[in-house]
């Protein structure tokens, strides 16, 4: 049985032993672009990414499951060395503790995600990335583009274009950069891993 065999089976719930770790050469390799129409498997597999990240999120299932908390898992971290991505990047709560009117900030399955242009300004995130296939503390600022323009494919097979910032930004950033094979840290200088330079976009 292949793997993308194992993960779609309908009773499988992708959970931590799934997601190789850093070492393995599927996360080096540049993933290979889906084809259109998906394959039931390539649609079913970027739903139960998606259904792994809610897991995560969610105290309960993350606990019961032993799940790290995640906002993104590209298709190579589960050894299925396609370009698919899924991010699932929760608004915060408002200064009084209300829920936000909506869940999430960016949620979605994307095929073939492609940065078609991005900012001259720089970011990092405050307290640096982390990642599921990455089971030690990696310091420093992993620098980005602070804006970027995305093309991707939906799995209905439409086309959407999206501009993001932020956040939402540095996390596709992260996500597409697995599929071509680059880890979170080779983005950090290892010379000096926390200095910044200037105009670079700090995110907390």
């Amino acid at each position: 049985m292949s793997v993308i065999e194992r993960l779609t089976k309908p009773a499988h719930l992708i959970d931590m032993d799934d997601i190789i770790r850093e070492g393995h050469p599927t996360l080096r390799q540049i993933a290979e672009e889906v084809q259109f129409p998906l394959s039931d498997q390539e649609i079913i597999l970027g739903e139960k990414m998606l259904q792994f990240l809610k897991h995560s999120q969610d105290p309960v299932m993350a606990e019961k499951m032993g799940l790290r908390g995640g906002v993104g898992l590209a298709a190579p971290q589960i050894d299925v060395s396609k370009r698919i991505i899924a991010v699932l990047v929760p608004n915060p709560e408002d200064a009084e503790g209300n829920p936000p009117k909506e869940a999430y900030a960016l949620e979605e399955v994307m095929y073939n995600p492609k940065i078609v242009s991005h900012s001259i300004q720089e970011a990092a995130v405050e307290g640096g990335e982390g990642c599921l296939s990455v089971d030690r503390e990696v310091p420093g600022y992993v620098i980005r583009h602070a804006r970027i323009t995305v093309d991707y494919v939906d799995k209905h097979g439409e086309s959407h274009r999206i501009k993001l910032k932020g956040f939402n930004a540095i996390v596709v950033q992260h996500e597409i950069d697995h599929i071509n094979g680059i880890m979170f840290y080779d983005r950090i200088d290892p010379e000096h891993p926390l200095a910044v330079k200037d105009g670079v976009l700090i995110i907390d």
